[in-house]
């Protein structure tokens, strides 16, 4: 179809882009920005009057499940909250069950994904086999099936020397690692952050010093070895301030942080909500405040949902024994907007954290308005108020700290591709 995105407010700030301009579709791809070229007839027409028109969010990390736990989310219940949340490209991580490590794995996601036509699924190929930290995975296989990248998640390598080779493995192919930067015996079982609250209510804690030595370890490595390291879920002051060093020193490395890690902390632990029970932990304000910063100021260029969706049973134990994670897809760009609202970033460069920073971060040419790009579109009013009924979302996983909170900005439209994927019930 031919469509035509009329009298919105254009946001693209690959493109310097930030101002009242009309968009022309034609089948998957954008054809014009402003005046619709010659001869182009819509065959629909959407009116934006009073919302902001941008690119399809790009979200470079969540967990979508499938395969292997379907309880906790599928591929088809996964992408329907992504289309509600703007997000057209999703890039899944590769703790699924089997792991992503073979590339006939990549080929059932990305298979699955083209014949729901909901979101753009990437992946991210597995480190080593069975993400088990020992053997390390075929990065040549993995890379030709379509992988954007590698990581272990947060599962532990074996030792150094298997980091060492690992890195040494991909910067041969030129594939971006990601970490998440995590000292395993730091940690020590801990399930919230080693501080005031923590020892308050009992909790066993986790250092900051469990991320901050493993960043410093990994930009080491990193530095020896040449190759492009990303780091995932940054939750600590020290951590940005290293990478703010590292990247001031021409080393190829990046980090995202997650989206509530912007807006909670640890005292959000204190009615001992297993909705907030996160690896890594919510930590200070003092740590909250400087992740801010990192993003206002570029060193973080990518917010991501960091979504992990569980069942029920999942968050219904003791705090300690409930499993980690928030179901983010939902308020991805409702808590990126938020930082809008409260004066962390103005709303050009707060939708350049979810478009195009976390698309360059991967080299990747979404999250962009440009001519002949595919037409992946978030459209959202900005002065719409709505709450979050977290019995609602459209993700199988229903955990989220957030249940209750209200937010400005809600999605209208969605379009993924040239095809409208999601549209707000007028009523």
């Amino acid at each position: 179809m031919n469509i035509s995105i009329v009298n919105g407010h254009l946001i693209d700030p690959a493109n310097g882009i930030d101002e009242p301009l009309d968009l022309h579709i034609q089948g998957q791809q954008i054809v014009a920005v402003g005046p619709a070229p010659d001869g182009f007839v819509a065959d629909e027409t959407i009116d934006a009057t009073d919302r902001i028109v941008c690119p399809g969010l790009v979200d470079i990390a969540a967990a979508l499940r499938e395969p292997g736990a379907a309880a906790k989310g599928t591929l088809a219940s996964e992408t329907r909250a992504a289309a509600r949340g703007g997000i057209t490209t999703v890039v899944c991580t590769p703790d699924t069950d089997p792991a992503i490590d073979t590339p006939a794995v990549v080929e059932l996601i990305h298979r699955t994904a083209r014949k729901l036509r909901r979101a753009r699924i990437l992946t991210a190929g597995a480190l080593t086999q069975g993400l088990a930290g020992q053997q390390l995975s075929n990065a040549a296989a993995l890379k030709g099936a379509g992988c954007v990248a590698l990581s272990n998640t947060r599962r532990p390598l074996a030792n150094t020397l298997v980091e060492r080779r690992a890195l040494e493995y991909a910067a041969t192919f030129g594939m971006t690692v990601i970490l998440c930067p995590e000292d395993r015996h730091l940690r020590a079982g801990g399930c919230a952050h080693e501080g005031a609250v923590a020892t308050r209510l009992g909790l066993p804690g986790i250092p900051s010093a469990a991320e901050t030595v493993a960043v410093a370890r990994d930009l080491a490595l990193a530095e020896h070895t040449g190759a492009r390291i990303h780091f995932h879920a940054l939750s600590c002051a020290g951590s940005a301030r290293m990478l703010r060093e590292a990247q001031a020193a021409k080393l190829a490395v990046s980090a995202d942080v997650a989206a509530h890690q912007l807006h909670l902390t640890e005292m959000d632990v204190e009615d001992f909500d297993a909705n907030c029970h996160l690896i890594p932990p919510l930590r200070t304000l003092a740590d909250r405040d400087a992740l801010r910063q990192a993003v206002a100021d570029g060193t973080i260029a990518a917010i991501c949902s960091d979504h992990q969706p569980h069942e029920p049973d999942a968050k219904e134990a003791p705090f300690p024994e409930t499993e980690p994670g928030i179901s983010g897809l939902k308020t991805l760009l409702a808590l990126t907007l938020r930082l809008v609202d409260e004066g962390v970033l103005p709303l050009s460069e707060a939708i350049a954290r979810v478009t195009c920073g976390p698309s360059n971060l991967l080299d990747l040419p979404y999250g962009r308005l440009s001519i002949g790009a595919a037409a992946d579109i978030c459209i959202f009013d900005p002065r719409s108020h709505w709450t979050l009924k977290a019995r609602e979302m459209a993700s199988e996983g229903h955990n989220t700290p957030f249940d209750g909170w209200e937010f400005s900005g809600a999605v209208t439209h969605t379009l993924f591709n040239g095809r409208l994927v999601y549209q707000q019930d007028p009523s």
